[in-house]
């Protein structure tokens, strides 16, 4: 508990971890509540206010879009998705990233090469090929950004994981558990992912803004979020199409995009920065 309660403090003491956890948690917060306390739908069209500039009135707080819907309800929704779609990708890479990395890293030899292959391999496909590929499949569906996304960010999480198990699996908790018959498995689950916790949990903030950006440039392709729905990255292409006419289509989730990615940003840097003074320690 004490070493819990340490953690806390120097967290406490780091600003870039609280002004950035605090932007993020409200940007949440707000995607979630306002768009439930708003007189406006992100689906209803209103064909005689199309491209109003933002206001107090009928609350167009961002303005309207080309359709006549309201800005800003689509943008508190497109930052629900957005977000959504990050957090799920991630979770996905994290899971199948550490239990991947690990298990080569510990096991080792020939297998560790054919795993790690395995992934170089991966990392030659060419990604919009990739997902070009899984659309024709399974069609344009909701899931497919979740697997396109995971599909490539658990490959630098294996890598890390593996680097940093390779060191572990040669401490002498491990050498003592696997003296008493403990199963390679146990060992993994008990024994090695709890000590990657710093390292995956500091590339976990680290990655989320990388899914972010895939899943805004996929949908700025049109190849991700497909209407009536919506994310950042839609809205930020459909804000170029009107740059001219309504700027702020593009300025308004534009600029709450790079502002939630250089959050995530600093977040993981003020959180590698804990990490890293507690293992110098």
């Amino acid at each position: 508990m004490s070493a819990v309660l340490r953690l806390y403090r120097r967290i406490r003491r780091n600003r870039a971890v609280n002004v950035s956890g605090g932007i993020l948690a409200a940007i949440a917060v707000l995607a979630v509540l306002l768009p439930l306390v708003s007189q406006n739908n992100y689906l209803e069209t209103d064909f005689g206010r199309i491209l109003e500039a933002p206001g107090l009135a009928d609350m167009h707080w961002f303005g309207t879009d080309d359709l006549g819907r309201d800005l800003f309800v689509r943008t508190m929704m497109g930052i629900r998705v957005t977000l959504l779609v990050a957090i799920v990708a991630s979770i996905v890479s994290l899971v199948i990233g550490v239990l991947y990395g690990a298990f080569a890293g510990y096991v080792g030899g020939r297998v560790d090469a054919v795993m790690m292959r395995f992934v170089d391999a991966l990392y030659a496909m060419p990604f919009i090929f990739f997902v070009i590929l899984l659309m024709v499949v399974f069609e344009r569906n909701f899931l497919l950004i979740f697997v396109a996304i995971g599909a490539i960010n658990w490959l630098d999480m294996a890598r890390i994981v593996r680097g940093q198990t390779l060191s572990l699996r040669e401490r002498e908790f491990v050498e003592a558990a696997r003296l008493n018959g403990v199963s390679t498995a146990r060992i993994i689950l008990r024994h090695i992912a709890p000590n990657l916790m710093g390292v995956v949990i500091v590339y976990v903030t680290l990655t989320i803004p990388q899914a972010i950006l895939v899943e805004s440039f996929l949908s700025f392709l049109g190849l991700g979020i497909q209407e009536p729905q919506t994310s950042l990255g839609a809205l930020v292409n459909a804000g170029v199409n009107q740059m001219e006419s309504a700027p702020w289509m593009l300025l308004i989730p534009g600029g709450l995009l790079a502002l939630i990615l250089m959050c995530f940003n600093f977040l993981g840097d003020g959180l590698r920065d804990l990490f890293d003074a507690r293992q110098n320690r």
